[in-house]
């Protein structure tokens, strides 16, 4: 029986003459009413002699006002395919092969694309691919829908056409030419045979012309080394995966070290199988991701370092040459006997920026024929010269440089002595500047011409020699006026038709035996990889030259690249600044690190304030030759060696960069000589600077069975049960194992699939990759400054770091176990949370642990939070209303609260508050709204989408097909996912392995995560 009851919204729709109501109805697009003119007016309202029924007719018509407009939605305007692209399904990812240089960075790829829109960055696979991606590649998607971008070309600071701008410099090319004046090719590192061929045949018809190659971050000393005994401009490809003793003398090779890129043949021999394990000295002045996984670490200056390089040379190849006392130099000693025993499966490294120390490198692992040092592909991602560059600003200054053609480099910033550059450049005739950002150089150069992304871009690369990449568009030009600089040459060499077709002629000389589509669909062609031709040096005079370094005065500064923003190319890229450092866990800042000894010495401190901020003091830094940084925030750093600092480079950006990105100090002016090793003097200033530091925030330090560690030696000799202690509950009175007491109705999770995503603390080195590819894949605000420190940055995954209050963490331990009385106890765990002056570091991700019996499920009101059979635990955002029960209720604080909307949101003016950055977000994942909790997921539309994709194909899904976000991404195989139903999958193994436990397990939430004991080598 149907009904004939009549519906109303307000008072006013009973009047079934209503003109109000009546005109509301026809008027579709409600616009605002008024009610404020003669609502508003509280001097007229209050001389009025408004009636009761005239206040009700206001309340009516407004209300019926507000409740008519508010059943509007707003209008979204979509254009269908009219014809639909082949390979192209809506709904469906495409993946491109492609590969990545930009002068810093270098990796191998897939990229995700969603109808035509890259929205994520993979690590390609497949045989012969072996570079991944660091976080600064997974964060470089986003750099693509920087709106900073320059989307032109200029001249003089005006919009201009290309063909303008070509005009005026092949123009300036012929007067050049005329005159015999030079004309300088100025570029990063290429590593690309077709851009080289280009510049070959640029020079050809410019006979002026020269190429001069600049890394910002300078690694000509071991270049330079190389050539002399190798006869090639080149790096050691080092392969760490075969070496069981590791020597480093100030190499932070698990951070950006000669371009890095190691950590992943690093992994391979930290994790402990058949009862063996590489093991890794680490000789360094800053803390480092190296310093943090080695086995033994001695904080030491560069200046020891030299001497410490000498002696472990002496003791390889027995020489005599006479060195300087050091502290620790027994710990030296040692390491040289340990690295001499064992001869080919030793390697040494070294970042010590002097010629004279990297022929020593040479000569050492020449001596130990290590297996993991071969000249048979060496590195060709740098290759810059600090003599020619030193050379070209004499050259500008003297008025020799006719034209400059600049690209992907930005000398102005970093220069140390930019100044110079700048005025060398009023004295070239024409100065152009190939960017893809108006950046400090561009806006000094006569013409700026606006660039492509990699993604937007054809391109080759050989990154070592013998292999050969592709780099190929996943993107038309979001700017049609912006040129790829390799057109360009194109242009100006006269030589007719497309990059394209330029490069598909050029790799045909170089793919043998392959194809054209072949190569561009794997990405990658490994032909033949010839060696170095063998040669030697004066290694003796090498080895007395640097053992007469002397200690600078002063302090000993070292500047380094942050994992985050590594040399500031990607520094108006809002994930990289929200990025908390591995070593500090602080983010949007960069500042000088001191040690706590040097820090009482000169009235430095750190404290946590009232509100859960850190912050800390100023210092004025001074070099010797009179260069100041003011106001350079301070950090006391465990791990720092005494009567040293450290300071990142990449910071101190303003042009082309949003304001809220332009944050922290140019370290570039101390970069003098190119050397990261400056002799300074430090004095505190007035004033606190406020940190945005996450490791007091959401931290589980003191909670017990979060980290365990064990020595090698024990691993191999001790049952299980007495280094992977269970915790123990009481039971009837009896001790028994907490995973035997359950207060839940057990289910049967046997049907179906079931997920566990393993993480192996041995191989994770903290670097932050997953970090950014979760941010990239689920869709994760960036929350500023300001709202991480107030404990609201909404990373859905973290990587905890601690530090041992002792030596080592093993030293907590007894130091616990000693405790006596609940006075003993207080003090010892307050004193306990200082860290040690050179600590134990270990590194745990931590996200969601999708607990079987989830204490957020419990407390949640309105069932928002629930679990699945497949093992995640879901967040239905719908139904959530914010109450935050599930937050409190979490024991592992991996839960985040949205306080605001920071889509569309002014207030926070990142990537999702324009139409170009939101052209990242990933269509498959939600984006949260204000008042909802949100967290990890385990990538639930990544295993879903592998479930239908093997249903349709009407096959059983092979181990490996499922991946999370930060399994992905991990280089090192850390993280490993998978389906534990599965009786022959990877992660079942491993959820069975001794080394195998759960974080709080005594809490009886039974994790999905499972983590494994970390084991030293010590």
């Amino acid at each position: 029986m149907s009904s004939n009851k009549k519906y109303w919204k307000s008072v006013e729709e009973l009047d079934g003459n209503s003109s109000i109501v009546e005109a509301l109805k026809n008027n579709e697009f409600v616009e605002e009413i008024p009610t404020d003119e003669f609502l508003g007016n509280a001097a007229a309202l209050a001389t009025s002699s408004t009636t009761r029924r005239d206040f009700l007719k206001y309340v009516g018509f407004s209300t019926a006002a507000a409740t008519l407009a508010a059943c509007e939605g707003p209008v979204h305007k979509s254009i269908p395919y009219v014809l639909q692209p082949e390979q192209i399904i809506p709904g469906v990812a495409n993946y491109y092969a492609t590969s990545v240089f930009d002068g810093f960075d270098f990796a191998n790829l897939l990229v995700k694309t969603r109808e035509g829109r890259p929205i994520k960055i993979d690590n390609n696979a497949i045989a012969g691919a072996k570079f991944t991606a660091n976080a600064r590649v997974h964060a470089s998607i986003l750099s693509l829908y920087d709106s900073m971008r320059l989307k032109e070309s200029k001249i003089d600071g005006k919009s201009a056409t290309w063909l303008t701008a070509e005009s005026n410099i092949k123009s300036s090319l012929i007067d050049a030419k005329a005159k015999g004046k030079q004309v300088v090719l100025l570029t990063n590192t290429l590593a690309s045979p077709t851009t080289e061929k280009l510049i070959s045949e640029f020079i050809a018809k410019n006979p002026t012309a020269k190429h001069v190659v600049y890394d910002a971050v300078s690694e000509s000393p071991a270049l330079d080394a190389f050539e002399t005994v190798f006869g090639e401009r080149a790096l050691v490809d080092y392969d760490f995966s075969k070496a069981s003793l590791i020597v480093s003398v100030g190499a932070d090779f698990l951070g950006d070290w000669q371009g890095g890129s190691y950590d992943s043949g690093y992994a391979k021999g930290r994790i402990p199988q058949n009862g063996k394990m590489s093991r890794h000295f680490q000789l360094e002045a800053n803390m480092t991701l190296s310093g943090a996984a080695a086995d033994k670490r001695v904080p030491m200056s560069t200046a020891n370092q030299k001497q410490a390089l000498v002696k472990i040379y002496n003791v390889i190849v027995n020489a005599s040459v006479s060195t300087s006392k050091i502290d620790s130099e027994d710990v030296v000693i040692k390491a040289a006997q340990q690295l001499k025993a064992a001869g080919t499966k030793g390697v040494l490294v070294s970042g010590i920026q002097d010629k004279n120390a990297q022929l020593l490198v040479l000569a050492i692992n020449q001596a130990l024929a290590s297996e993991a040092f071969s000249t048979v592909g060496t590195r060709q991602i740098r290759k810059g010269s600090n003599e020619k560059v030193a050379q070209l600003i004499n050259d500008m200054k003297a008025g020799s440089v006719h034209t400059l053609i600049m690209s992907g480099v930005n000398p102005v910033y970093t220069l140390p002595n930019s100044k110079d550059f700048v005025e060398g450049l009023k004295k070239v005739s024409l100065s152009t500047s190939f960017s893809l950002k108006e950046d400090e150089t561009a806006l000094v150069s006569k013409i700026a011409v606006g660039t492509t992304h990699y993604l937007e871009s054809w391109g080759d690369l050989s990154i070592t020699k013998g292999t050969y990449s592709l780099t190929q568009p996943t993107i038309r030009p979001l700017f049609p006026a912006t040129i790829q600089f390799q057109d360009a040459l194109l242009s100006l060499n006269g030589t007719a038709g497309t990059f394209y077709d330029y490069l598909k002629a050029t790799a045909s000389t170089v793919i043998s035996g392959s194809t054209w589509n072949k190569v561009l669909h794997d990405g990658v062609f490994v032909g033949t990889i010839p060696a170095s031709a063998a040669g030697s040096a004066n290694y003796s005079a090498a080895a007395n030259a640097l053992a007469q370094s002397k200690t600078a005065s002063g302090l000993e500064l070292v500047l380094y690249t942050k994992t985050g923003l590594g040399d500031g190319q990607q520094a108006n890229n809002p994930w990289l600044q929200e990025f908390p450092d591995p070593i500090t866990r602080v983010s949007w800042d960069n500042y000088v690190t001191v040690s706590n000894a040097d820090a009482k010495k000169l009235g430095l401190s750190n404290e946590i304030v009232a509100n859960g901020g850190l912050n800390g003091s100023y210092a004025t830094i001074t070099t010797t030759d009179g260069v100041k940084l003011e106001k350079v925030p301070v950090i006391v750093q465990p791990g720092q060696a005494v009567g040293t600092l450290g300071l990142a480079l990449g910071y101190g950006k303003s042009a082309a960069l949003k304001e809220e990105m332009q944050v922290g100090i140019n370290a570039y002016s101390l970069y003098k000589g190119f050397n990261n090793v400056q002799s300074v003097s430090l004095v505190k200033v007035d004033g606190e600077h406020e940190f945005a530091c996450v490791q007091g925030q959401k931290t589980l330090m003191g909670r017990g069975d979060i980290i365990k560690e064990t020595s090698l030696e024990i691993f191999n000799t001790k049952e299980a049960s007495l280094w992977n202690l269970q915790p123990m509950v009481s039971l009837n009175h009896k001790e028994v194992e907490a995973t035997t007491v359950d207060l839940w109705t057990p289910f049967d999770r046997s049907v179906g699939h079931h997920f566990n995503l393993s993480i192996d603390l041995n191989a994770c080195t903290g670097c932050g990759a997953c970090v950014i590819a979760c941010h990239a894949e689920n869709n994760v605000p960036v929350v500023g400054k300001s709202e991480v420190r107030r404990s609201r940055d909404m990373h859905w995954l973290r990587i905890d770091r601690y530090y041992s209050s002792e030596d080592t963490f093993e030293g907590d331990n007894e130091r616990k176990e000693n405790i006596a009385g609940l006075s003993s106890s207080l003090s010892t765990f307050r004193e306990m949370e200082k860290p040690a002056d050179n600590p134990q570091v270990s590194f745990q991700p931590v996200m969601c642990q999708h607990c079987n019996h989830a204490p957020c499920e419990t407390v949640c009101p309105v069932a928002a939070t629930s679990h699945s059979r497949q093992g995640q635990n879901h967040m239905a955002y719908n139904r959530c209303v914010g109450t935050r029960y599930c937050a409190n209720n979490c024991p592992y604080k991996v839960r985040r609260f949205n306080w605001f909307l920071y889509n569309g949101n002014d207030e926070f003016d990142y990537h999702m508050n324009d139409d170009l950055g939101r052209m990242v977000l990933n269509p498959d994942v939600n984006v949260r709204s204000r008042g909802v909790m949100e967290k990890c997921s385990m990538c639930i539309q990544m295993t879903q989408a592998t479930i239908l994709k093997a249903k349709s194909e009407g096959r059983s899904i092979a181990d490996g097909e499922f991946q999370t976000a930060c399994s992905n991404a991990c280089s090192t195989g850390a993280m490993i996912f998978g389906d534990v139903n599965d009786t022959e999958s990877k992660v079942t193994k491993l959820a069975a392995d001794d080394r195998m436990y759960h974080l709080l397990e005594h809490v009886g939430t039974k994790p999905n995560v499972i983590y494994h004991v970390k084991v030293r080598n010590t």
